[in-house]
């Protein structure tokens, strides 16, 4: 489950995240400020209090969470894909901030070199800019991913503690400790939790250090 949730929440979240590190990087219009911080304001709001705010606007009795469940059958609450979109959410700002990092790192010669033999803004960062960024995206993705296998607060607050449906390992590490008799279960999953942590910090490194060798000091 905790991988599922991960998975669609990081390659779900992984266009968004680099649409918006292009816009943001390199580039100047009115409110960028303002549109950074609020992409970034998941890494400061308390998980529980993201989970409430997506309870609010997907809870089957929420004007947008009515709809979409009346039209189109979709039910984020209590359900995994509600788990996926909340560690989604709480996730897309460690990938953005790994691609606009890999983008703005490109030497700005090669756009202007770029753009000097014709090639347009789709065609540059088609051609250029996403290529070098490649190990900036999937650190991001990696960071991402290991951050979402320990999302807690938003899930339980948005999703509840549903076995075979919602529960993730953090939430069966909670739930084994609210078990009497179930502390050996708990420390195993808590072993299990630091040994993906660890993995996925590792693999970050790596793709952080290609992206140093490709792009350069």
């Amino acid at each position: 489950m905790s991988l599922k949730v991960s998975a669609v929440a990081v390659f779900g979240a992984l266009p968004f995240a680099i649409a918006a590190a292009l816009a943001l990087a390199n580039r100047r219009f009115f409110g960028k400020n303002v549109i950074d911080a609020v992409l970034h304001i998941p890494l400061v709001l308390p998980p529980v209090v993201v989970g409430y705010i997506l309870l609010l606007i997907f809870g089957t009795r929420a004007p947008l969470g009515a709809w979409l469940l009346n039209h189109f059958g979709i039910r984020f609450v209590f359900s995994w894909t509600g788990a996926a979109l909340a560690s989604g959410l709480l996730t897309f700002p460690f990938q953005v901030r790994a691609i606009r990092f890999a983008v703005e790192s490109i030497d700005p010669r090669l756009h202007a070199a770029a753009e000097t033999l014709g090639a347009g803004w789709f065609d540059r960062a088609a051609n250029l800019v996403l290529p070098l960024a490649l190990p900036g995206i999937v650190a991001g993705a990696i960071t991402a991913f290991a951050v979402s296998l320990g999302e807690f607060g938003a899930i339980i607050t948005f999703v509840s503690n549903i076995p075979g449906e919602t529960r993730t390992l953090p939430l069966a590490i909670y739930a084994a400790l609210q078990t009497p008799g179930a502390e050996a279960e708990a420390a195993r999953l808590s072993a299990l939790s630091i040994v993906l942590a660890l993995l996925g910090l590792a693999l970050a490194e790596l793709a952080n250090r290609r992206a140093r060798a490709v792009t350069g000091p």
